[in-house]
């Protein structure tokens, strides 16, 4: 059973920073790739957008462009936890984050095949 557990969520201001967890077990960890996806109010769980991906072959990161120089991945094998650090939040980011693990290093959500419950993220202007 793979399991996925997100923390970290909150309301900040604008220029704020947050930074996420996405907690799961070693075996997960040491064997799937970890994605950040976001859906924003009013869009559909299908429209969840691609954040950001770290691969545990190599440690390759992939980031959106949208986030890019703002949000870090990064992962913590002694904690089994992979984080997403964001940086000078702004209120478009507000979104419900989800963590998934998939096989591959992609920006798809259909390459992920399992998700967590998500934690929510309020940027205030």
């Amino acid at each position: 059973q793979v399991q996925l557990v997100e923390s970290g969520g909150g309301l900040v201001q604008a220029g704020d920073s947050l930074k996420l967890s996405c907690a799961t077990s070693e075996r997960v960890f040491s064997q799937f790739t970890i994605g950040w996806f976001r859906q924003a109010p009013g869009k559909k769980y299908m429209e969840r957008e691609f954040v950001a991906a770290s691969s545990w072959t190599d440690s390759s990161i992939v980031v959106a462009d949208s986030v890019k120089g703002r949000f870090t991945i990064s992962r913590d094998s002694t904690k089994n936890t992979v984080y997403l650090q964001m940086t000078q939040l702004k209120p478009e980011d507000t979104a419900v984050y989800s963590c998934a693990a998939g096989t591959v290093l992609a920006t798809s959500t259909y390459e992920y095949d399992y998700w967590g419950q998500g934690t929510q993220v309020t940027v205030s202007s």
